[in-house]
């Protein structure tokens, strides 16, 4: 039985300023992108990686992958021009693939390079029970309704709410459901698999835990997070 890491790597980072996406980025000489394909292919019931990415960097990639070792590589597949695209791209591919119905497929952002092996055990463990996980971790912040961009308009009490991270974990036969239902109602666009679950009425959707070293690097400041985390 598989369990397989499709990692989304197709992001351009316009809001990092950089010369290159946030997801190459080097931090101690090796790319974001390479420290997140090394958490899945160190994890013992992980069985193969693929990257969905800018052909561009399809080369680049794949040196990575060779020169880091990382055995569980399987293939680049070329990213849609939205992350919702990407994700769409990875699962046609993976099904046109050949790829068994019954895989668990994680989906994971590249840059979410901080990811434990526990996290990756939970998802799998918790879709291979209930046939879906999305990773969740509890907020220690209060949660503040908003009315415009400056005004208060109330609260929501924290107890009821969980954070969403990724991977987001599902058989690739359930996958190929959504997409394909997306398609029928004309979705093209949805801020994550998490949601387009959600959008598509598709439950229930099962916890798995994550933790807060799992955090998305988006802004310039998350990869000095990044880089003093990795370091301890």
């Amino acid at each position: 039985m598989r369990n397989i890491a499709l990692i989304l790597a197709g992001g351009r980072g316009t809001r990092f300023n950089s010369m290159r996406p946030k997801q190459y980025i080097e931090v101690d000489g090796k790319p974001v992108l390479s420290y997140t394909m090394q958490a899945f292919q160190q994890h013992p019931h992980v069985t193969d990686i693929y990257v969905v990415c800018s052909p561009e960097w399809n080369s680049y990639v794949e040196a990575q992958a060779g020169h880091n070792r990382f055995t569980k590589f399987r293939a680049c597949i070329s990213s849609g021009n939205t992350s919702y695209r990407s994700m769409y791209n990875g699962i046609k591919a993976l099904t046109t693939m050949g790829v068994e119905p019954d895989s668990v497929i994680m989906v994971h952002d590249a840059v979410r390079p901080l990811v434990s092996a526990d996290t990756i055990s939970n998802n799998i463990s918790v879709c291979r029970e209930y046939g879906n996980a999305i990773t969740v971790i509890y907020s220690n912040e209060s949660y503040m309704r908003v009315d415009g961009s400056i005004e208060a308009a109330g609260f929501a009490m924290r107890e009821e709410y969980m954070r969403a991270q990724t991977p987001h974990t599902f058989l690739l036969e359930t996958l190929s459901a959504l997409i394909d239902k997306a398609d029928g109602q004309g979705i093209d666009c949805s801020q994550s698999l998490f949601t387009l679950a959600n959008e598509l009425d598709y439950k229930p959707l099962y916890l798995a835990q994550g933790n807060m070293e799992n955090f998305k690097i988006t802004q310039p400041q998350d990869l000095k997070f990044f880089r003093a985390l990795k370091n301890l």
